[in-house]
């Protein structure tokens, strides 16, 4: 029979005692009603008390922006205002429903409402039309929204998410990767690709590299984007066979055809081609537990010759200071998935420490919810 582990009560600290004391104060009706009439507090009263709603009401706004871009109303209302009425007759949606659609979307600074009752894109619907590859994630979180349905069952674990269907090509399932399926997920990855890419150019020096190898890289967008600003870098890519159509005419399209070879394969069961002296993983380990990254890593280290660099780019936890791109998004995305997990920089730091990776470096970036960055060097 197991020993059942004894837990003691511990005395609680000063901290404690005073985090016990505020949480009682503040869930207080009465202090509540108080600190909403103090002129001190009021308007911190305020303040929580909107965040509340907003966290409350937030899935209401976001199905307001998947409807918005459904229905392609950005589009509509670039080259100028259009009544409700318009955009009904255009979306054939009733006119009375796309009023109450145009006002959620001005109330969430996505529209303009003018004075004479027509409405124009805000500066941050216009920026819908800007961001590469966010329409086709917006749509596509209609699968995460069913998968988080029932949230309580979701994180206890007796969900069966769309999103683990969604992504086979994570179990490395060469000859079962779907067609279809791959080139939905390329495309999405691909279209997407283009901020992360910027993020990482602007990040890191690939000028002292000769050749870079992309693990995982799909159809080659963020090595086209790389070879673009390095023209002189030879460049590999590394993925399954499913994707390299793909890539083959991205590439093509791109004039890369000559700088890039590429090497099919699954680096779960196949070894990382050879000769590089910079290696790439580009939204790759978070898809993916401990044991698989661990011996991803180890691969990537004994491919790279002494001195050469690898570079981890992709949607990080904030640790110990939790923040709410890679913790209250990515993190849930990637329990949707049922394969991987999001990790920190210095949590992705310890596991190239493990592989014999020196050098780690955790350079900031300018937009952190897009891609945080981890690099070292082989010694």
């Amino acid at each position: 029979m197991a020993a059942v582990e004894e837990h003691r009560p511990t005395r609680p600290s000063l901290t404690d005692r005073f985090t016990a004391w505020r949480n009682g104060l503040v869930g207080s009706r009465r202090f509540q009603s108080w600190a909403a009439r103090f002129p001190l507090t009021k308007r911190i009263a305020r303040r929580d008390g909107e965040r509340l709603f907003d966290l409350v009401s937030g899935f209401a706004y976001t199905q307001t922006l998947h409807a918005v871009v459904a229905f392609d109303l950005a589009e509509a209302l670039a080259d100028g205002p259009r009544s409700a009425g318009e955009l009904a007759l255009r979306a054939s949606v009733p006119a009375d429903r796309m009023a109450v659609l145009c006002q959620a979307a001005a109330a969430l600074d996505l529209f303009h409402r003018r004075a004479d009752g027509r409405y124009e894109l805000a500066r941050l619907g216009a920026a819908l039309l800007g961001v590469p590859g966010l329409r086709e994630m917006i749509l596509h979180h209609s699968v995460l929204y069913r998968d988080l349905a029932d949230p309580a069952a979701f994180f206890q674990g007796e969900t069966e998410t769309e999103l683990a269907g969604f992504w086979p090509y994570v179990f490395g399932a060469e000859g079962a990767v779907d067609p279809e399926v791959a080139r939905t997920y390329s495309n999405l990855m691909a279209d997407s690709q283009v901020l992360v890419a910027e993020e990482t150019l602007k990040t890191v020096d690939f000028g002292s590299a000769h050749t870079l190898l992309d693990i995982g890289g799909g159809t080659g967008a963020f090595l086209a984007a790389v070879g673009a600003a390095h023209p002189d870098l030879q460049m590999r890519l590394f993925d399954l066979p499913a994707v390299v159509p793909g890539a083959q005419e991205r590439f093509a399209e791109a004039g890369l055809s000559d700088r890039v070879t590429i090497h099919s394969g699954s680096f779960q069961t196949d070894p990382l081609p050879e000769g590089a002296d910079m290696i790439s993983l580009v939204r790759v380990l978070y898809d993916h537990q401990d044991e698989t990254v661990a011996a991803l890593l180890q691969a990537a280290y004994a491919a790279l010759p002494p001195g050469g660099r690898i570079v981890i780019s992709e949607p990080m936890s904030g640790g110990a200071r939790p923040e709410r791109a890679g913790d209250a998004y990515f993190a849930l995305y990637c329990l949707a998935m049922r394969t991987g997990t999001v990790r920190s920089q210095d949590r992705i730091g310890a596991l190239l420490s493990q592989a014999g990776f020196s050098q780690i470096a955790m350079p900031k970036t300018d937009r952190p919810f897009v891609t945080q960055i981890v690099t070292a060097t082989k010694p």
